[in-house]
């Protein structure tokens, strides 16, 4: 099992991610993740800066620390054949560190273009093609493309890690899956659902599954449920809705009647390292290998104290094998 931190962009701004991701990587994690927004969430959260250039610089102040966007959508608010160059350059500079996590996208960031947002159904397909183009490219050599909804005219990327990079795809359900079956080395989801992991393992797909568990560190639970419902409650409110809504503004109205109680029955809310361990356990349970530590508490550099002191050893503890036992001659 790897252990990460997920880079809350939405939340800081980028220095302080910089900042954060440096000492992610001093408390033992394994690796940071980032998403790709152009938006935040909600306006009290303030925040959404780039993040090519934010994990461009953490890769050059950490020597250890695996890399990952969770996610970028490829298909609407960027081309992929600028993601895919994006990508082979942040493989480069972190010497293979960077894993590149792509899902089909949110209406909140990828409306900003001006090309509208399709429904889930042409979404796949488009991002179906994106995928395509995207191997295409790490191929190498002037590739050509001609789709229904993207296109690529004579393009080569010119500086390609020598190693395949791998690709991460976000799923949700039997669409997304097959998707991640087809194009991926890996997956990426936000529930602890063990229908992703079985479907995707049954369609083929391999190697490492990624997702987000939430915890929300604070001297005490009620002042972490408070910094959690004032930032993240949008966040009970499920991936349609998530994925349908335009604007901050709306998440906001959609999370108006989310109770301090349903972030109580989601997240991992105080200093209690028992039910920390019993958030992650519901990923872990499911099959999820790379765990990415999501903290919607208020205090970063207390979260870090706390996983260093009291989750990390118990982490590694659970997954840890226990010794064989030796029969006597």
């Amino acid at each position: 099992m790897k252990i990460g931190y997920k880079l809350v962009a939405e939340a800081f701004g980028p220095q302080e991610l910089i900042r954060q991701a440096v000492r992610a990587e001093q408390a033992g994690f394994d690796f940071v993740e980032m998403s790709d927004h152009f938006h935040p969430w909600v306006e009290a959260q303030g925040h959404s800066p780039f993040v090519w250039s934010v994990l461009g610089a953490i890769a050059a102040k950490t020597t250890t620390l695996g890399l990952a966007t969770g996610v970028t959508c490829p298909s609407v608010r960027y081309h992929p054949a600028i993601i895919a160059q994006a990508a082979a350059t942040l493989a480069l500079i972190s010497d293979g560190r960077f894993t590149l996590g792509l899902g089909s996208g949110e209406r909140l960031n990828e409306h900003i273009v001006g090309r509208g947002f399709p429904g889930v159904h042409e979404r796949h397909r488009m991002f179906n093609e994106a995928l395509e183009i995207i191997r295409l490219l790490f191929e190498g050599g002037y590739q050509n493309y001609d789709g229904a909804y993207l296109k690529l005219e004579d393009a080569r990327i010119f500086d390609l890690p020598a190693a395949a990079l791998p690709l991460a795809i976000a799923v949700s359900g039997p669409d997304s899956i097959a998707l991640a079956a087809k194009h991926g080395d890996g997956l990426f989801a936000v529930e602890p659902d063990p229908d992703l992991v079985t479907g995707y393992r049954d369609a083929g797909g391999t190697g490492p599954l990624y997702c987000e568990a939430p915890l929300a560190w604070a001297p005490t639970e009620e002042a972490a449920v408070r910094a959690a419902h004032s930032t993240n409650a949008w966040s009970v409110t499920g991936w349609k809705v998530m994925a349908e809504l335009p604007n901050p503004v709306n998440f906001e109205a959609a999370a108006g009647t989310v109770r301090e109680d349903d972030i109580r029955q989601q997240y991992a809310c105080g200093p209690d390292v028992e039910r920390h361990l019993e958030v992650i356990g519901q990923f872990t349970d499911a099959g999820f290998d790379h765990i990415a530590l999501m903290n919607a508490g208020d205090d970063p550099d207390g979260f870090f104290d706390f996983f260093e002191s009291e989750l990390r050893p118990r982490l590694l503890a659970q997954s840890t094998p226990a010794p064989t036992a030796r029969r006597a001659p």
